[in-house]
């Protein structure tokens, strides 16, 4: 049986938990607050969660293991059996992982976690993430789904993060620079999934459990 490794207020860790519901995989969980000690470094060399045991050996990177449940696990796929649609479905995930969340990243710590940013980080930030945006609105259906008409891989990265970086940029601009994209509709839509729901209140669980901590 597949461990899911890491904890549940990170986008990463929720996507791949995501993935593991809609295919219907069963999973056990185990908490790990990115620990840098032997036996995390042992199945994640740079520490970071989340990570998955499986029988053969552990894994890490989250897009790297959302590929290896799609081959493992060809039940209920999430990606489409033709290799271009396929590929679009890749693309889409890495322009959400890589080109928008990575980017806002740089936003949270003032957003979300009391810290100062760097003025010139805040300044940086904005232009590219206008660019990126747009870059992404070519590629995205919304159709209804991210990638067009079903449920894929794309729309488990989509779901954790879009919210994330509407919040970040409200709170450092003032303003939600993903409002040009129909997020309403979506996220109502995937809302309606008991998998999503479910991924979102254990989301919320483990941010109070992770604020918790951080006041001591």
């Amino acid at each position: 049986m597949i461990t899911l490794v890491g904890f549940a207020a990170s986008n990463y860790y929720c996507k791949v938990k995501l993935a593991l519901l809609e295919k219907q995989i069963e999973f056990t969980e185990e908490l790990n607050w990115a620990t840098k000690d032997e036996a995390t470094l042992a199945c994640s060399p740079l520490g970071k969660v989340p990570f998955i045991r499986t029988e053969q050996g552990a894994l890490s990177e989250s897009q790297v293991i959302l590929e290896y449940l799609e081959d493992t696990y060809p039940q209920h796929p999430l990606l489409p059996a033709e290799p271009y649609a396929a590929a679009k479905v890749r693309e889409l995930s890495w322009y959400l992982d890589v080109h928008l969340e990575l980017v806002a990243r740089r936003l949270y710590g003032q957003a979300f976690f009391g810290k100062t940013a760097a003025p010139r980080v805040i300044e940086d930030a904005r232009p590219e993430l206008v660019r990126n945006i747009a870059a992404f609105a070519r590629l995205a259906k919304f159709a209804p789904y991210v990638a067009g008409d079903r449920f894929t891989l794309a729309d488990c990265v989509a779901v954790v993060h879009l919210p994330v970086i509407t919040m970040a940029t409200k709170r450092i601009y003032g303003e939600d620079l993903l409002a040009a994209l129909p997020l309403k509709p979506y996220m109502a839509l995937l809302g309606e999934r008991e998998t999503v729901q479910q991924v979102t209140a254990d989301r919320k669980e483990n941010t109070a459990l992770m604020a918790s901590r951080a006041r001591g």
